[in-house]
């Protein structure tokens, strides 16, 4: 099959679940699928065929958790895996004589990337590559990267993949109801950075039902210009006669599919609980049939992970990040002081910033490594997109390959070779860019050249590939002092841009009053009236509060800020920020040990913990700061106002001010600030931690002592650690549902040795249902939950 003159045109139609099927065959809890590529690979081969004589034309091989980092108590290696498994569906593709393509199936690594984890990118990068390349050497036809949570993780499976192959890309996220990934992802943000990079197929994949994910489908055939796959869970998972069932019949299953199919769906498969009944079903209906058309609807967007910013209207770009006449900046860039960049651009975001221009450009420094570390850094506690700000191309590329998001990129001009080193970049990394209206003979004095200007680099980054919807120009803005009559050339240029060239605009405000007295109301008088001309992207210091008020003022009075909600809603915070900041000043300054973790400053918590320790004894700053800011969070994190990675960095905050508590008890030998032990595992046969590694670090937070026992524990060590240590709460975690099985037995073994401790259980799987069915006495949703078991359990 030629997959690519087909995709997006007929419908393709994928296969469905292994993991499960292997299991309906007898693959025992625990047993890793992987190695039956070798071990038994009739079984596997016969299982292909059964999707290729139900109509499928894509097989996704046997390897969904075949990374060297899974694998690494597997007897086989890497590369023995994924050539058997790929040979696997070739075989079952010659015996039966049915043409289909092979799909390279990549899940999860099975590890958090920095900053929520410990594994680095690179390091995530090189897994998928070694996967990557054994593929294509075995014969792959494309590559499926499935199930994935994590952005950053996806970006490093797509890069590893581009990178290393010419095949086809296939990439689906696992979201939850709500229309966000277990990490936070968004569904837009999603969307702009997948095609940035060039995937060739984007949609959902595992996760819940095709009814219950139809909203979400539905939202990414409404924005992406890809193809959409879909490859749904056949609901979630019951215990039945102690094994795992799927409730849905693949006629319940296909319904949602043909109202997905009718909206322009273009490739549709099945995941867990699904099998050849399904696949069956859904080829007789769908395959070949033409892919129908959809009204898209094109955003200019820049985003994190879980925040997406519109271009169309006005946003402001926070200014403050840039060591140019800031001799406290450029004293923190040589000493590293990465806080306090950190909290300038707190103070930016808190003030209404809704992008972050980022520049770092110091002689004496290395811009390039330390523009990576800041924005890693600065996407561990903020979710608002960031604007790569360099003059070199080196730095500006390096910085984009590590950046989680569609980030602007911060600039080009029309001369040629500035537009060949940096575009390439921008166009790989989906980014967005800023086109300044000068060349080799500097910037032009009259508007209609510097529209050429624009022209220039506008045609240019076509030939890149680069949409109108990606490039932002800046005629830039002349210093009134000196140029005068240059400042309404800007604005003319300005104009003229925006209506002639159809794309988006930004200015630098304040170099417009450089020199003169009263420099704020010549900022605010320019800002105002280049807003009149179109102006997108201002860049301004966001504290300013005269200069905001004129930006929130002027998209009332543009007709951009509909019903003037915005305006309402900013007036009626700037309020509340101005009662707030009278009571903090006359608060102690140890209070501010709570903002500290509320906003994951990790190296603030230090100091401020000294000065807390001062007033009070260790326990007393747990309850008094510790405990209640963490709270702040908790509530933050259920309400969707923050995601994972804030919630996890002011975790890790904590840490920091814990290890002076502790210093401070040995010193002391004062009260134990611990409350009480809780022993934490992944269940024999699961070599995924994710889920536990956040819960244990957040109870470690609020002052409970984890024993860790890892990943893939064996019953009896479980059982060895509770009762050795007279533990009350036990904690298990399962995240396939080829492992559940043993999380029961496991209930089971510690009910009879240890009948008085409380187990709570949770895991991508599970339900409350299953829980309760299991004998659990609890199910952990999430790390808060998780807190209030244990506060119940050990307050009892």
């Amino acid at each position: 099959m030629e997959l690519k003159t087909k995709l997006g045109k007929k419908m393709i139609i994928f296969d469905g679940a292994m993991g499960t099927v292997l299991q309906q065959r007898g693959l025992k809890a625990g047993d890793i699928p992987e190695r039956l590529n070798i071990e038994n690979s009739e079984d596997i081969i016969d299982i292909h065929k059964s999707y290729l004589k139900a109509g499928a034309e894509i097989l996704t091989t046997n390897t969904f958790g075949a990374n060297a980092l899974k694998m690494n108590e597997l007897e086989y290696s890497v590369e023995e895996v994924i050539s058997a498994a790929v040979q696997n569906a070739r075989q079952a593709i010659i015996e039966s004589g049915i043409d289909a393509s092979v799909a390279l199936d990549m899940g999860p690594i099975g590890e958090l990337l920095e900053p929520m984890g410990s594994l680095e990118f690179d390091e995530a990068y090189n897994l998928y590559q070694q996967q990557v390349l054994i593929g294509v050497e075995s014969g792959a036809d494309l590559i499926h990267i499935e199930t994935i949570a994590d952005l950053y993780e996806a970006r490093a499976a797509v890069l590893a993949a581009k990178e290393n192959s010419n095949l086809p890309i296939f990439c689906t996220l696992t979201f939850e109801e709500n229309g966000r990934t277990f990490t936070g992802t968004s569904i837009r943000s999603m969307i702009s950075v997948l095609e940035g990079l060039g995937v060739d197929g984007i949609g959902l994949n595992c996760s819940l039902g095709p009814e219950k994910l139809e909203p979400l489908v539905e939202e990414v055939l409404k924005y992406s210009e890809t193809p959409v796959i879909l490859q749904a869970n056949a609901g979630l998972p019951v215990v039945k006669d102690g094994g795992t069932v799927f409730k849905i019949s693949p006629e319940e299953y296909f319904k949602p599919l043909n109202r997905l199919y009718q909206k322009g769906l273009a490739v549709v498969g099945g995941c867990c609980g699904t099998n050849e009944e399904f696949i069956s079903l859904i080829a007789e209906k769908l395959k070949n049939k033409k892919v129908k058309e959809r009204e898209i609807i094109k955003e200019s967007l820049v985003c994190s992970p879980s925040q997406t910013v519109n271009l169309e209207g006005v946003n402001v770009v926070g200014e403050r990040i840039n060591p140019t006449g800031k001799a406290v900046f450029k004293e923190a860039l040589r000493n590293g002081d990465l806080d306090y960049i950190l909290k300038v651009a707190v103070e930016e975001i808190d003030a209404g910033a809704d992008v972050l221009d980022v520049n770092l450009g110091l002689p004496e420094i290395d811009e390039k490594k330390l523009m990576v570390k800041v924005i890693k850094e600065l996407q561990g506690i903020l979710d608002t997109p960031l604007q790569i700000d360099s003059s070199n191309p080196e730095v500006i590329e390096e910085a984009l390959r590590y950046y989680n998001g569609t980030a602007i990129v911060n600039s080009v001009n029309g001369e040629a070779e500035v537009l060949e080193k940096t575009l390439p970049a921008v166009k790989k990394y989906g980014a967005a860019v800023i086109g300044l209206t000068m060349d080799d003979d500097g910037i032009p004095a009259a508007a209609e050249e510097r529209f050429k200007v624009a022209e220039k680099i506008v045609n240019k980054a076509a030939e890149y590939g680069i949409s109108r919807d990606k490039i932002i120009i800046d005629c830039l803005t002349l210093t009134a002092s000196t140029q005068q009559a240059g400042v309404k050339e800007t604005l003319k240029a300005l104009k003229m841009v925006k209506e002639k060239l159809g794309v988006k605009t930004t200015l630098g405000i304040s170099n417009v009053s450089f020199g003169l007295p009263e420099r704020p109301i010549l900022n605010r008088t320019f800002l105002s009236m280049a807003l009149y001309q179109g102006l997108n992207l201002p860049i301004i210091d966001p504290n300013d509060e005269e200069m905001m008020f004129a930006v929130k003022a002027a998209a009332v009075l543009n007709n951009i800020d509909q019903g003037a909600a915005q305006y309402i809603e900013y007036m009626a915070e700037v309020e509340d920020k101005s009662d707030l900041a009278e009571i903090k000043e006359n608060q102690n300054k140890e209070d501010d040990l709570q903002t500290v973790i509320i906003k994951g400053l990790k190296n603030e918590a230090t100091r401020l913990t000294k000065a807390a320790l001062k007033e009070n004894e260790a326990i007393e700053v747990v309850n008094k700061y510790l405990i209640p800011a963490l709270d702040i969070v908790g509530e933050s994190y259920e309400k969707g106002e923050i995601f994972l990675p804030q919630l996890v960095q002011s975790a890790e905050t904590v840490k920091e001010a814990f290890l002076v508590l502790k210093e401070e008890m040995n010193r002391t030998g004062g009260r134990d600030i611990f409350k009480g032990k809780i022993v934490m595992a992944t269940v024999k046969g699961d070599v995924h931690d994710i889920g536990k590694n956040i819960v244990k670090t957040v109870l470690e937070n609020y002052g409970y002592q984890i024993i860790d026992l890892g990943r893939n524990v064996n019953i009896k060590d479980i059982v060895k650690a509770v009762k050795e240590n007279n533990i009350k709460l036990l904690g298990l975690s399962a995240l396939m549902t080829t492992t559940v099985k043993n999380m029961e037995k496991t209930i089971k073994a510690v009910r009879e040795e240890v009948p008085e401790v409380k187990i709570m259980v949770g895991g991508a799987v599970l339900t409350t249902d299953y829980a309760d069915m299991i004998d659990a006495d609890y199910y952990a949703r999430d790390a808060k939950i998780a807190v209030e078991i244990a506060k119940e359990i050990f307050s009892a």
